[in-house]
């Protein structure tokens, strides 16, 4: 409805983002009809669906990184004219930063903006177009509690203002906060649509999964052991061939979760590469239960007892033409357990296989099934059987490297996996646990490093310092 923020929950694989591409032209949908204003429509298109006035920011931004913010917003757009006019254009853009509040220099290169301020370009396409219906897809998993506030603030102004907002999101505080209207989808159908100010989270958790969920982690005490992990001076370079990590100086003990809070792009993915041995050291140690392994390489950090659930697991930590036993079998086909004489057991690694599948709730039909017909959701349970089960020697990790192993879940899934760190944690496990999601950092971690600009900014015990002060010192780049 025009003026409304309606929010959309469900699980993964609820069918939430299939349905917005089928509004948004991305997919056509095999029967049923959209309506735009009471009149029937065919949206066979992105281009057809902006000519009737929806738009979508995706969570991927697409943006051209070279070009400048007003070449963005501006690229496609049929009343821009053959020839560009240059001081018009940026001076359109300047208005509809004024009005929504956003401090966004229109000359600046998209690569050089903070990952907020790239989500406001998204808008900014959307709005230069007259785009009367929103679609927002998890727009805030990227976001600090300061940047989610502005969004909010502007998203009112939007509604205010006439356009309609369909906000996906996983969060349910967030949908409760900002939304007028809530549907929860389940297994591709709709099950419920409630105004919002008649439901609670946890009846719209329980709407979207079938049962209650617990909203508070429960961190049992757990009384911390030897230091497993010590990084000292760390200096790795990023992928544009510039220091990524300057010094940094970092420590993890058993049976104690180290966060890693920071804007996206301050070094953390980098830290996390280096410390799993996928990235090389330019200076600076690592060492894993006293010994050197500095630039040593994942095989031998594996035998260490190091596991790595990589950001973007189900892209980079799985291969989707593989089945899911050989996925499975990528860390253990080298275990005596499974392999000798030259030949890996596959009877053994099928049996294992089952094990993982069931206690991990992997929604597959035998370890034969492959990979790349599974959700999204199903994929991480699959990293997370892998990484998280017991090492070469039988063991459990002596390291987790936990990068976004949250990242869009349902809530079902989110506290499956806060409660297997919690389990290792309890286990005597040391883990470094990087989130997009502040909140998530602050309830799961003992232990909180801040990283701004490859350097550590702040560190200290998760019960010391709020959301709101954490998120400044993101911000700012040094201690509140």
């Amino acid at each position: 409805m025009p003026g409304e923020v309606h929010a959309l929950l469900g699980e993964n694989a609820a069918g939430k983002t299939t349905l917005m591409n089928i509004l948004y032209g991305l997919y056509q949908p095999d029967e049923g009809e959209i309506y735009v204003k009471g009149k029937r429509v065919r949206i066979r298109s992105p281009a057809d669906s902006i000519r009737l006035g929806i738009g979508m920011v995706h969570q991927s931004f697409r943006l051209i990184p070279v070009h400048t913010v007003w070449e963005n917003v501006v690229l496609g757009l049929k009343e821009a004219g053959f020839v560009l006019n240059r001081k018009k254009l940026t001076d359109m853009v300047k208005k509809f930063c004024e009005e929504y509040g956003w401090n966004i220099d229109p000359n600046a290169r998209v690569w050089q903006l903070s990952v907020g301020e790239k989500q406001q370009v998204e808008l900014l396409k959307l709005l230069v177009r007259r785009a009367e219906v929103l679609i927002l897809d998890e727009p805030t998993s990227v976001l600090t509690p300061q940047e989610t506030k502005g969004l909010f603030k502007a998203i009112r102004t939007m509604a205010k203002s006439g356009k309609g907002i369909i906000f996906i999101t996983h969060k349910l505080e967030e949908a409760l906060e900002v939304s007028d209207r809530v549907t929860v989808m389940r297994k591709g159908r709709v099950v419920a649509t409630k105004p919002t100010g008649e439901v609670t989270a946890e009846e719209l958790a329980n709407l979207m999964i079938g049962r209650p969920v617990l909203f508070k982690i429960e961190k049992p005490e757990v009384k911390k052991g030897g230091i497993v992990l010590e990084a000292k001076g760390l200096k790795v370079m990023g992928d544009r061939g510039v220091l990524a990590l300057d010094g940094v100086n970092l420590c993890a003990h058993s049976g104690e979760i180290v966060g890693i809070a920071g804007i996206a792009g301050n070094g953390q993915e980098e830290l996390m590469e280096a410390l799993a041995g996928l990235r090389r050291v330019e200076a600076g140690k690592v060492f894993i239960d006293g010994e050197d392994v500095t630039n040593k390489g994942a095989g031998y950090l594996i035998g260490k007892g190091v596991s790595y659930i990589p950001p973007e697991s189900t892209r980079w930590a799985i291969v989707r033409d593989m089945r899911l036993v050989e996925n499975i079998a990528l860390k253990f086909y080298r275990s005596r357990d499974f392999s000798g004489m030259l030949r890996i057991d596959w009877h053994k690694l099928f049996e294992f296989s089952r094990k993982l599948i069931d206690e991990y709730g992997i929604a597959a039909h035998s370890p034969s099934t492959l990979a790349g017909t599974l959700s999204g959701g199903n994929l991480q349970r699959v990293v997370l059987a892998r990484e998280l089960s017991a090492t070469q020697d039988g063991k459990v990790p002596r390291l987790i490297l936990a990068a976004y192993p949250t990242k869009g879940l349902d809530v079902a899934a989110t506290e499956f996996v806060h409660s297997l760190l919690l389990k290792h944690r309890s286990m005597g496990s040391a883990i470094v646990f990087l989130s997009e999601d502040l909140e998530e950092i602050m309830m799961l971690s003992d232990r909180i490093v801040v990283i701004s600009k490859g350097k550590v900014v702040g560190e200290f015990l998760s019960k010391e310092k709020t959301v709101e002060e954490v998120g400044m010192m993101m911000l700012k780049g040094s201690a509140a």
